[in-house]
């Protein structure tokens, strides 16, 4: 028997343009579905750093509770905000094609580069790579969604805040003034949409499974891969990345200290034939060359 998908998601600009993108994707398939919009805690708590809430997926634990509860039957996530392990009923229904992996820095004038700079980001991967690169600048918090954060950015005298593009294209809030950071590794799974559903449900799952990218859900899971492998939840500075070619997966993966001045990095091509484990073994590779000690020291100065 058809049934009306629930279609959960954050209430934000941007969470709501993706959870609308995946219903017109269902429609079009003809599929009947509704959008049930819920403020997550990760939006509701905005004077703290994320990190400091201690919360491993805190913008998707409300969906989860929501689903498991019976009011939504799939939910709709930036997939960099997932945790690398579901809560048990829920899985992956589908990896939508991936858009633009980069960070990008939007600014009001470039002429502090060479000067010392301040410089606004809630990510702490941003930050310590921003650190990495310019180790005069400050880097301050900055917490809200994308359009709050915009905002803030504007009533601010910061000279300019991290973004991912993907968010901002995807809303049309990409500004004149910007720049495209490609030297910056993104958070894993950056610029991927995930929708889950709950693993019995073999209707929404089955839906679901038509809207999946394959390309895409191979690049992203070696990213996952890499980070939990690493244990990073959300917390420690890891970036990563994975692009298919034609027969290989070139994978560029780093592990940073807070506050950048150490980097730990690894770079490295498979045949796509032999993809099983790979970003498990570009973890260990870091894990191995000094990663282990610098984990154990970010988790020191996080407590």
């Amino acid at each position: 028997m058809a049934k009306t998908i629930r279609i959960g998601t954050r209430d934000s600009e941007l969470a709501l343009w993706q959870a609308n993108t995946v219903q017109k994707y269902l429609e079009d398939l003809g599929y009947e579905t509704k959008i049930v919009a819920v403020k997550s805690m990760g939006d509701i708590v905005l004077d703290k750093p994320l990190y400091e809430l201690g919360i491993t997926g805190i913008f998707t634990k409300t969906l989860d509770v929501a689903m498991l509860n019976g009011d939504v039957d799939i939910a709709v996530h930036s997939m960099k905000d997932v945790p690398t392990a579901l809560p048990k009923g829920i899985v992956e229904g589908a990896v939508l094609e991936r858009a633009n992996v980069n960070d990008i820095l939007v600014h009001k004038g470039l002429d502090f580069l060479q000067k010392d700079g301040v410089i606004a980001t809630g990510s702490l991967r941003r930050k310590a790579q921003w650190l990495h690169k310019y180790n005069k600048h400050t880097v301050v918090d900055l917490r809200g969604n994308v359009n709050t954060r915009m905002q803030k950015l504007t009533d601010s005298d910061w000279n300019g805040a991290i973004f991912a593009a993907a968010g901002l294209e995807r809303i049309n809030l990409k500004p004149e003034h910007f720049i495209d950071l490609k030297w910056m590794i993104p958070a894993p799974a950056q610029g991927a949409m995930l929708a889950v559903a709950k693993e019995e449900d073999t209707y929404c799952r089955e839906a679901l499974s038509k809207l999946n990218h394959s390309t895409s859900e191979i690049c992203v899971h070696i990213e996952r891969e890499f980070l939990r492998e690493l244990e990073g939840g959300c917390t420690a500075p890891i970036g990563a990345l994975a692009v298919m070619k034609k027969e290989t997966i070139d994978f560029t993966g780093a592990l940073f200290s807070l506050d950048g001045s150490r980097k730990i990095e690894v770079i490295k091509q498979v045949d796509i034939g032999d993809k099983q484990d790979f970003g498990k073994k570009c973890a260990q590779e870091i894990l191995n060359n000094g990663g282990r000690e610098l984990m154990k020291e970010i988790k020191a100065e996080m407590k």
